[in-house]
Formats: C-alpha cells, sequence, structure tokens
C-alpha cells in the first residue's frame, strides 16, 4: 500500500478581471473519481492545503448535470461525505514529498487564485517532479506549475501537459472574465500545451507527469497512475 498526496485549494474564490470573486473550490468528481481509484487499489490518501483549511467543494459540481444525472451527483456527494481525509487535512507547509509514493492534485478554479502562487506548493511540486515519483494535475490544477517559475524558467519547461483549454473556459462562459487563461500561461511557462477535444478525456504523461485535460480526463488520470505504482 502506497500513500498518496491530495493538494488542494483552500478557498473558496475566484478573482475575475473586475475584481469580483466567483465563488469556486475544488470540482467535486475530480477528488472523488482518483480517490475511489486508488483507495480500491488499497493505496492510503492524505489530504493538503495552504495552511490546513478545509478544502470547499464548487458547488457546481454537484450538479446533476455535470455527473451524468443525479445518480452520479449523489455518488460525488456520497464520496465526499464519507472521506474523512477531506475533513482533517494537514498544512502543505509542513509536507516532505518524502513521505508519499505520488502526489495527485485536483481543480476547479481554486488553484488559479491560491495554488498558482502558493511558494510551497511549489517546492512540493519541483521535489516531487525531481523525485521521479507519479506527479499528477488535472484540469485548472496545472495553474499551481506557474508557482515553480523562479523568474529564471521552472523545471515544468520543457514538457508535454494539458490542462483545461481556452475552448473549454469560453465555452463555460468565463474566459472573457477571467484574469488570464490556463492555458496561455502554460504555454508563456515554456510548456508543450496539448490540447484534446473539449470536455473528452485527454491524459498527458511525460515522463513521471501526468496530467489530464478536463474533469472527464480525471478517472482515467488516476488509472494511469496507479499502473505506475504498480
Amino acid at each position: 500500500m502506497a500513500k498518496i498526496l491530495f493538494v488542494m485549494t483552500g478557498v473558496d474564490y475566484w478573482t475575475l478581471a473586475d475584481g469580483t470573486q466567483h465563488p469556486t473550490g475544488y470540482w467535486g468528481e475530480e477528488f472523488t473519481a482518483p480517490y475511489q481509484a486508488f483507495t480500491a487499489a488499497g493505496h492510503e490518501i492524505v489530504v493538503a492545503t495552504p495552511g490546513g483549511v478545509v478544502p470547499t467543494v464548487d458547488k457546481g459540481s454537484l450538479a446533476p448535470e455535470v455527473n451524468g444525472g443525479q445518480d452520479g451527483a449523489d455518488e460525488v456527494i456520497s464520496v465526499l461525505n464519507s472521506a474523512t481525509e477531506l475533513h482533517d487535512p494537514v498544512k502543505v507547509e509542513e509536507v516532505n514529498s518524502a513521505d508519499y509514493a505520488a502526489v495527485f492534485y485536483p481543480g476547479g478554479h481554486g488553484p488559479m487564485e491560491d495554488l498558482a502562487v502558493n511558494g510551497d506548493s511549489a517546492r512540493l511540486l519541483t521535489d516531487t517532479l525531481a523525485s521521479g515519483k507519479p506527479l499528477a494535475v488535472v484540469c485548472h490544477a496545472p495553474a499551481a506549475l506557474l508557482a515553480t517559475d523562479t523568474g529564471e524558467g521552472s523545471p515544468f519547461a520543457g514538457y508535454r501537459v494539458t490542462g483545461f483549454t481556452n475552448t473549454e473556459e469560453s465555452q463555460a462562459g468565463l474566459a472573457d472574465k477571467a484574469r488570464w487563461l490556463l492555458q496561455d500561461r502554460l504555454i508563456a511557462l515554456g510548456a508543450e500545451f496539448s490540447e484534446g477535444q473539449p470536455w473528452a478525456p485527454n491524459v498527458v504523461v511525460d515522463r513521471n507527469l501526468y496530467t489530464g485535460q478536463n474533469p472527464a480526463s480525471s478517472a482515467p488520470l488516476a488509472a494511469e497512475v496507479v499502473k505506475a505504482l504498480g
């Protein structure tokens, strides 16, 4: 049994270009699908957030229409309620990457607010990448990679990645309200961005970095990590 660290946003809002705060947090499916895959494989989960705050789920991610119907929404809510790890997170500031066999970052717009500028998360990302252990990041969570740019470049420059695309942000109705778009910033970071079809599963693996494009990519992304852990 391996110990897997979930690094999650600690905020419940995303600041838009006009200064207003859009309610958000983490995306439900992007926690529950990997959580179920990892625990079914016998792995232990530890949740970490900035300051050790209990993470907030984006209420929009609990709606039937984004979960394949009411049954799917009910399952997501049930897993969130029963996952005790969510309610007792550790502090990202105190995490030692050597204690974990893999690191997983769920998305939601929250990471664009806090993890995108969090130095402790950046240290964890950099250390995990260098270790060769599986590092998996999905949807909007690749925003956390932006914090690894020291001004002299990022260790993620040159890696093939994916994440929530400009097209998907536009179709979600938020692209014209955002201060910046994730795809643009990852390209500016020096990453090689791989864009799949909107809303369809797309997983990109480059060495020990595993990225998923959108919520539909969270389960296949987790499956790749389970495979890598043997």
